[in-house]
């Protein structure tokens, strides 16, 4: 679909490419999911992947048992972790919710509006994307948000297939943890960078009223991840805003949190169209493995999520608002001559 852009807006997208001496990228909308909007996703209820204690039940079931609903108002959209039952003998695990997104982007930026995501021991809560065509790990994997138990501190990683491997030094404020993305390596830790921000994971992140995540993924300029906390005096308007942002860039944004460049990346390579996911599993590959060094007692991982359901009362998503856009192709900025249909702008006055 070709995407008509006012004159105006052209030479705005002219003049800053002039400066940056590159093609500055823009991106309209695709989507925006609030409220029941989520209902519409697939709702996973195969075993868990990642070897996790859980019970994935499907959107009925959810319903039913209240733990999935929207708001009266249809602006949020909470997802829970069972709390009332102990867990039978020889059952998968404790309920919970895995959901994937029915629509897929390529070169995109999401914006994630998040009040609360799910906290506490056992609890390895993320949102994050995969290829829709696969099998994994072709393809690629991205998680945005993501880590467990106690931990604080979010956790960025890629996961592909071989011949994907980060550099250091690197333009974000956050840490390296690990630099090989190859899932095949020190059993699939993939290539991760932890958040330097204080707020961005778990009991603080909560305590803190939530925040934004954004992250964008270009050929150009490979993955990139920002979150801001709710009380940031620098998060951008049209982060901060649902409506009236049917275009925008990242070109004025901040230094991201996480860059994984696409130097030693290839997105060809390694990345094509992705499918969103957010799911709340319990001890599995991680943090079942990093339980007992987490400081939450000395039963084990699988009894604590079985005999504990009062832990988990904290152990849900509340999200806001998920926004997807896609990138507007260079060739498409201008509108044919002749006409007079362009796209819906919010335009770079919005930083």
């Amino acid at each position: 679909m070709r995407v008509l852009v006012s004159p105006a807006y052209a030479a705005i997208f002219l003049s800053t490419s002039a400066i940056r001496g590159t093609y500055a990228a823009y991106f309209n909308i695709a989507n925006t999911f609030q409220g029941s909007d989520f209902f519409t996703w697939k709702w996973w209820t195969l075993d868990d992947p990642t070897h996790g204690h859980v019970n994935y039940i499907d959107r009925d079931t959810a319903v039913q048992a209240n733990l999935s609903y929207a708001s009266d108002d249809n602006t949020k959209f909470y997802m829970h972790a069972d709390s009332e039952e102990i867990v039978s003998m020889g059952a998968r695990g404790r309920d919970s919710i895995r959901i994937e997104s029915t629509t897929s982007y390529d070169e995109s930026v999401l914006i994630l509006d998040v009040q609360h995501m799910p906290e506490g021991c056992t609890t390895w809560p993320a949102f994050w994307t995969l290829s829709k065509d696969g099998p994994w790990p072709n393809g690629g994997e991205i998680d945005i948000i993501e880590g467990v138990n106690l931990n604080d501190q979010n956790l960025v990683s890629l996961h592909t297939m071989p011949g994907c491997e980060m550099v250091d030094p690197r333009q974000h404020l956050g840490h390296t943890i690990s630099l090989n993305c190859d899932s095949a390596v020190n059993y699939n830790q993939g290539c991760g960078v932890a958040f330097n921000q204080p707020n961005s994971f778990g009991v603080p992140f909560n305590a803190n009223g939530g925040g934004w995540f954004a992250m964008s993924k270009t050929r150009e300029d490979g993955i990139k991840v920002w979150f801001w906390p709710r009380a940031s005096q620098t998060v951008p308007k049209e982060v901060k805003e649902v409506e009236g942002h049917e275009t925008i860039s990242t070109d004025q944004w901040p230094k991201p949190d996480t860059h994984f460049p696409p130097n030693s990346c290839k997105h060809d390579d390694h990345f094509d169209a992705h499918v969103m996911v957010f799911d709340l599993t319990f001890c599995g590959d991680w943090a079942g493995t990093a339980y007992a060094q987490s400081g939450c007692g000395i039963s084990t991982c699988e009894d604590f999520v079985d005999n504990n359901p009062d832990a988990f009362r904290n152990a849900y998503w509340e999200i806001n608002s998920l926004r997807a856009y896609n990138l507007i192709e260079e060739d498409e900025l201008y509108a044919p001559q002749g006409t007079d249909k362009q796209a819906p702008l919010s335009g770079p006055d919005n930083h």
